[in-house]
């Protein structure tokens, strides 16, 4: 792990390059502070529609989920449509293999490794926990799922009244920038809200709002999330407004609407968390 200069002044924040292997490095940004008790370690992944967005777009997310005591190691995973599928969510699955085997050094002898992202983020997010599972490593705490972008068809209800049924949607350039052609659609690390195995992910805490794009897609993942065995947390939040893009692009005067309530959900889905087993 190699520092690099950092963007902030706050001593709880600082960049990092992650070395992976066979593959250019990819930088990163680290939140919160190791505690000698070990605590919640968070892959992270920010927002964008898969072609746009930064470490600094991953701010909002990433000190809710520092000041809800986790350390969080937020990840520049590459864009499209220079890099299309599958190259964010290698990259995301490489880093979350050298976070594991950093955990101790990042947050202690007892860190449980979660995995966290916000609308494209969430995607991302979702499918690196498939291949954990598929691959049978690391073993992970949970996954927390802000207002997932997971429908390639960007034909739900939630959508289509947040655009006001918009010919031009920037979620649907996103999957068109994302994925390479309409097979890719079929793939579950693509779009893991379509993937028919769903058994056997850890613990998920899905949050959307009630105006949220993302809104219908989501429940729809947490549901059948549910009814595949898979402990869901979900919580549709009337203080959230305008998300997803108040994740990434918060108000002037506030970090984001609903900070209080999006805490709580966090600090009670860390503490539910036990230490996992070996994979």
């Amino acid at each position: 792990m190699s520092a690099a200069p950092t963007t902030s002044s706050r001593s709880d924040e600082a960049d990092i390059t992650i070395p992976l292997p066979g593959r250019d490095a990819v930088a990163a940004r680290v939140y919160g502070q190791r505690v000698a008790a070990g605590s919640p370690l968070v892959l992270h992944f920010h927002g964008g529609t898969f072609a746009c967005g930064s470490l600094d777009n991953g701010r909002t997310v990433a000190r809710l989920l520092a000041t809800s005591g986790a350390v969080v190691v937020s990840l520049a995973y590459p864009l499209a449509p220079k890099n299309p599928f599958p190259a964010g969510v290698e990259v995301g699955y490489a880093a979350l293999e050298w976070l594991y085997k950093q955990r101790v050094k990042l947050a202690g002898k007892a860190a449980r490794i979660y995995l966290a992202g916000e609308e494209a983020g969430g995607n991302l997010a979702a499918a690196t926990a498939l291949i954990s599972r598929d691959r049978g490593h690391p073993p992970l705490a949970g996954q927390i799922l802000l207002s997932p972008m997971l429908d390639p068809c960007v034909g739900t209800a939630s959508l289509r009244q947040a655009t006001d049924d918009a010919c031009e949607c920037r979620w649907a350039a996103g999957w068109q920038a994302y994925l390479r052609s309409p097979k890719d659609a079929m793939h579950p690390y693509a779009v893991p809200g379509e993937s028919l195995r769903l058994s056997d992910l850890p613990p998920t805490l899905l949050l959307v709002s009630e105006g949220d794009a993302m809104r219908d897609e989501g429940l729809r993942f947490a549901k059948r999330l549910a009814e595949a065995g898979v402990a869901v947390t979900q919580r549709v939040l009337p203080t959230a407004s305008c998300w997803p893009g108040a994740l990434f692009e918060p108000p002037a005067q506030s970090d984001c609407a609903c900070e209080d309530e999006v805490q709580k959900q966090l600090h009670a889905f860390f503490a539910a968390g036990a230490p996992p087993q070996p994979g």
